[in-house]
């Protein structure tokens, strides 16, 4: 006789008394510090930021410059405000923004960019979330006084709700270039811009040099647990350390905090290969299970976006279902289901991962 098969030894260690640990793979922000982080954060050097006098923040302000190749940079605490903040630098109130209709800018950022900047969004869907020239070029407003003139063009690299997609550096170069002769400047939300670094093999301060500003966080891939970062030129950044304030992101001792955050520059962007190597053993994996609908060439680093219409389920109910088996994931849309890879989930939790995702789907 045949022994029970993989996911029925899976349901039943899930109905006894003790279940199977968690694999959370909503988002790479639920990470927890490592034990290296932790220690630095006990042992930090501090003083008061808000006075310019944290030595740890100076620290990590000064290398994340030296990473960009930029002359100055400001620790926040998320990166919402780090983009907010970009926006109100670059922009005046009634001016459009150009970028992507699945940015999170538009979408994921409570309207700051409405209530504190006073700018409305143009958006533009493209496929893979990846713009190019000429479809910016059509949105730009024509200089006439009864329309809202554009303000900023920002770009998103890699592209969350697109599924993590990378821009190519010639694609987000030329926008760059014609951008700048067309007088508009050009901010990247760069959350995961050590993801695009690490599929493409090249230095971000490569990959980010032609754009005016830069927002890139430290507490998802990179591991640690609060803040992100704005780079940009001493005059940008003086003045986004007014807004700042305004905020409420002046902070005190924040060397506490800004002490994972430089580990996490140093040693995190090497491993993120691994994650892209987990993603896209769930996508190859994931797209041999009836019911759910992905490309796994698409796939790039460690964000997949899962169609799961052919279940018959919608996104909220789906997800319900993959947590009764301690499997936590994110709906993006009725219809799709967010994964995301992080260094807290490894190998065999992304084997039982797909175990539990084919189970629920055979039982839809």
């Amino acid at each position: 006789m045949h022994g029970p098969s993989a996911s029925q030894q899976l349901d039943e260690k899930n109905t006894s008394p003790r279940r199977l640990a968690i694999i959370d793979l909503r988002s790479d922000t639920v990470t927890q510090p490592t034990p290296e982080m932790r220690r630095a954060m006990a042992e930090a050097e501090v003083g008061d930021d808000v006075y310019g006098e944290d030595p740890t923040v100076n620290r990590l302000e000064q290398r994340a410059a030296e990473i960009f190749q930029r002359e100055s940079a400001i620790f926040v605490p998320s990166g919402t405000m780090g983009n907010a903040i970009a926006i109100k630098v670059h922009t005046r109130h009634g001016q459009e923004i150009i970028c992507e209709s699945r940015g999170h800018i538009f979408n994921y950022e409570m309207a700051t960019l409405a209530s504190f900047s006073g700018c409305l969004v143009r958006p533009i869907l493209a496929e893979d979330g990846i713009l190019c020239w000429d479809e910016i070029r059509k949105a730009i407003a024509p200089k006439i006084y009864y329309r809202a003139q554009t303000g900023l063009v920002s770009l998103e690299n890699t592209h969350n709700m697109a599924g993590g997609t990378v821009y190519p550096p010639a694609v987000a170069e030329e926008i760059c270039d014609r951008a700048h002769e067309a007088g508009l400047p050009l901010h990247l939300d760069g959350a995961r811009i050590f993801n695009a670094g690490a599929f493409l093999n090249r230095p971000v301060a490569e990959l980010t040099r032609k754009f005016d500003s830069v927002m890139f966080c430290l507490s998802k891939g990179l591991g640690a647990p609060v803040g992100s970062m704005l780079v940009g030129s001493r005059a940008f950044i003086d003045q986004a350390r007014r807004y700042r304030k305004a905020l409420g992101g002046g902070m005190r001792q924040a060397g506490i905090l800004a002490a994972a955050g430089l580990i996490a520059l140093q040693k995190m962007p090497a491993r993120l290969g691994d994650d892209h190597a987990n993603a896209r053993f769930l996508a190859e994996n994931l797209a041999q299970v009836a019911g759910l609908r992905i490309d796994p060439a698409r796939v790039q680093t460690n964000i997949l976006v899962i169609d799961i219409s052919g279940t018959g389920l919608n996104s909220s109910d789906f997800c319900a279902r993959l947590a009764e088996h301690n499997l936590l994931a994110g709906g993006v849309t009725p219809e799709t289901v967010r994964l995301v890879t992080h260094m807290d989930v490894d190998r065999a939790a992304c084997e039982r991962a797909v175990e539990i995702l084919r189970m629920v789907c055979s039982r839809a």
